[in-house]
């Protein structure tokens, strides 16, 4: 199996031939109901020979091989027709079946050449020449297999006949078996030049297949990732409500000047029972102070990415960042029961998070938490901007909260602890001596105490060694350092922000080395998660397309109408849409000029089988003469453009050839007169030559 996904991001055309989902495409859309169709046809012929023979023929037991024979090759074919529907096994098995279809005809066409006493010289030359266009029409075999299978049935045929043919005069027998060549050799040219046809326009067809459903995939993922964006500023009930409003809105009418203020509705609810958490990190404007601001971007990006898996995990839905300052809330949009809990468990989770930076690294940050429970206005407001947030005296509570809260606790109000029950244990918070607010308000306030302090061992997470060394290196190096080995998901980790960052000049070289080797770390990792994103987006596009190439298998447009489609019994379709029924026959047909030339070949082999087996030349003269003109003006007309071009200006006559033949290919109009005027003169110097006397035996 080709590497998932390479059809679809290297433009490149490196997809071969012999590529096993190619292989399974061809097989789905056409090998296996041209493999089908062949299958019934043969059950078809081996039932009517066998019911004729037995039925009409009253020396059938003088024929006993070739209705053994006949038998055994119906056997065969119906426990074919069975295995076509075993997919898996069948697809294993493809080139074996093929041999042994090949194999069965062969044996019915030697058995019905020996079971006659004095086989003549044209003895089953049709039954081999549908061998050999059943080769390369039907049968799963590659060009050169078919080349091979064909070759060896028309020369073995040859030299069947040549030694087993009856015939008195040898040289009316070598004129026949000269008429034979030249019937199987236009079978094998016109076999092998439409199986090259199919083969590229196959080809044509599984690329604009796949260059289909890369375009719907990727716009599938463009939608995706549209409505990603989307959700990371607005909650899914609230975008959606804003997305059917417009679509709503582009329905009523098509001025798009009306649609300018997209944002005209207030999509602003009320929520009871909700927790709202501030945090803020205490140290971070000293720390910030010895930084650039896009190394200050950079550990806040990898910060607060943290922070939001930690909100996900508690089921908190982050609602703003302000600065240094991270506000969510719990028990949006859905109702929880437990929200007070989930804000507590997030606030002593970021205040983990920070303890252990602080410790890994040796900056001196912390993490300051308040929290309130209460009721919220939340929604969208305004007309050009998007701006979902929160307002009530709770959420302006819960920011007092924060701002007179304790470096690494959690500060809750009475109103939260009455939510939490006793799910935590907690100590006076004495927040109205921090804030004159919660005094003169008479807020009573809590600091909650984190259950994993009783647990904690004494010593460090990290050696002491390993903060010393970091030491070494400027702090906000220290914390990305750090930061970048949670593996936290940021919001704009596509970016390369690390070419960007400045380096301090006046740093030792060890520093600087130190930094290098940061950056190259932080890129590598960067690289793998881009990696890591793009094989599973490679994996799933070609899961679509394995499944769309299976999908074939089970369309048969041959049974029943279609919705698209129109027609009798299934055939004859044509598109129920008008402007779709012509576009499709307006399409350009390339190489429709090579089957005209296939067409004077026929013509050709035609005369050649005649002049061998006719004796009446005159007649035969006149009558291929008369069809030579026809095919030789059809020609003519096809291939003007390419050959009366440099004639066109001075010959009016040549003009109007050449444009008529750049329409051979587009214009059914002038496309399909000629092809039946060509198919019919072949037709009518056939049956014409069938009952003109032929050289006696």
């Amino acid at each position: 199996m080709p590497a998932k996904g390479k059809y679809f991001f290297n433009e490149s055309e490196g997809c071969k031939l012999s590529d096993p989902l190619y292989e399974k495409y061809l097989y789905a859309s056409q090998q296996h109901p041209l493999l089908f169709f062949l299958l019934f046809i043969v059950v078809a012929y081996c039932s009517t020979l066998i019911v004729v023979l037995v039925s009409y023929d009253k020396n059938a037991g003088e024929h006993l091989a070739f209705i053994v024979t006949v038998s055994v090759a119906l056997i065969i074919f119906i426990i074919m027709y069975v295995l076509v529907y075993v997919e898996y096994y069948f697809w294993c098995q493809l080139k074996l079946f093929a041999g042994v279809i090949w194999i069965s005809l062969l044996a019915i066409g030697y058995v019905s050449i020996f079971d006659n006493s004095k086989p003549a010289g044209w003895e089953q030359v049709p039954f081999f020449l549908f061998i050999i266009f059943t080769t390369y029409t039907m049968l799963p075999l590659a060009m050169r297999d078919a080349v091979i299978v064909s070759s060896f049935s028309a020369v073995s045929h040859i030299i069947v006949l040549s030694v087993t043919a009856d015939s008195q005069n040898q040289h009316t027998l070598l004129l026949q078996l000269v008429a034979n060549a030249f019937i199987f050799l236009c079978g094998n040219l016109l076999g092998a030049y439409h199986k090259h046809q199919v083969q590229d326009a196959s080809w044509d067809l599984y690329r604009y297949t796949l260059k289909c459903i890369q375009v719907q995939m990727k716009l599938k993922i463009e939608k995706r990732q549209q409505e990603s964006l989307l959700l990371s500023i607005l909650p899914a009930h609230i975008s959606m409500g804003m997305k059917l409003a417009i679509i709503e809105r582009l329905k009523e009418t098509n001025d798009m000047k009306k649609h300018d203020n997209n944002f005209h509705n207030l999509y602003v609810k009320r929520h009871q029972n909700v927790s709202i958490l501030y945090a803020d990190i205490v140290g971070f404007t000293r720390l910030a102070s010895d930084c650039s601001p896009k190394e200050l971007v950079v550990m806040l990006n990898e910060l607060f990415g943290k922070f939001d898996q930690i909100a996900k995990e508690n089921e908190c839905m982050r609602i703003k960042i302000l600065g240094d300052c991270y506000y969510c809330v719990s028990g949006l949009p859905v109702s929880l029961p437990i929200h007070a809990k989930n804000c507590v468990k997030m606030g002593l989770d970021m205040c983990e998070a920070i303890k252990q930076v602080r410790e890994a690294t040796g900056v001196d940050i912390n993490m300051r938490v308040g929290i309130h429970s209460g009721n919220v206005l939340c929604g969208v407001i305004g007309l050009r901007k998007w701006q979902y947030d929160v307002w009530s005296h709770d959420v302006s509570l819960a920011n007092r909260m924060e701002s007179a809260g304790i470096p690494g606790r959690v500060h809750i109000t009475e109103a939260t602890l009455n939510h939490l029950g006793k799910a935590y244990e907690v100590e006076e918070g004495n927040g109205h001596l921090r804030d004159p607010y919660l005094e003169s308000m008479n807020i009573k306030t809590y600091l909650v105490i984190d259950p994993r302090s009783k647990q904690r061992a004494t010593n460090n997470h990290f050696p002491q060694s390993r903060v010393q060394d970091g030491l070494k290196m400027r702090a906000s190096v220290r914390m990305s350092r750090y930061l970048e080995s949670w593996g936290a998901a940021r919001p704009f980790s596509h970016l390369n922000h690390r070419e960007s960052v400045s380096s301090d000049t006046s740093a030792p070289n060890r520093r600087r080395r130190k930094e290098i080797a940061l950056q190259l770390a932080s890129r590598q990792r960067t690289t793998e998660r881009n990696t890591s994103q793009k094989g599973r987006m490679e994996e799933e596009i070609n899961d679509k397309m394995m499944s769309t190439i299976e999908g074939l298998n089970s369309a048969k447009p041959w049974c029943g109408q279609k919705d698209d489609f129109r027609g009798l019994c299934g055939f004859l379709l044509c598109f129920v849409e008008t402007g779709l029924e012509k576009e499709y026959r307006t399409i350009a047909i390339p190489k429709l000029k090579g089957y005209f030339v296939c067409a004077g070949i026929v013509l050709l082999c035609m005369f050649a089988v005649q002049i061998c087996v006719t004796s009446n030349s005159r007649t035969l003269g006149i009558s291929f003469g008369i069809v030579a003109i026809i095919m030789g003006l059809i020609l003519c007309v096809c291939f003007a453009d390419d050959c009366w071009r440099c004639c066109a200006k001075r010959w009016p006559l040549a003009r109007y050839f050449c444009r008529i033949s750049e329409k051979v290919e587009t214009m059914p109009s002038v496309r399909l007169p000629l092809a039946i005027l060509a198919l019919g003169s072949l037709l009518i110097i056939a049956v014409f030559n069938l009952v003109m006397p032929s050289v006696e035996y």
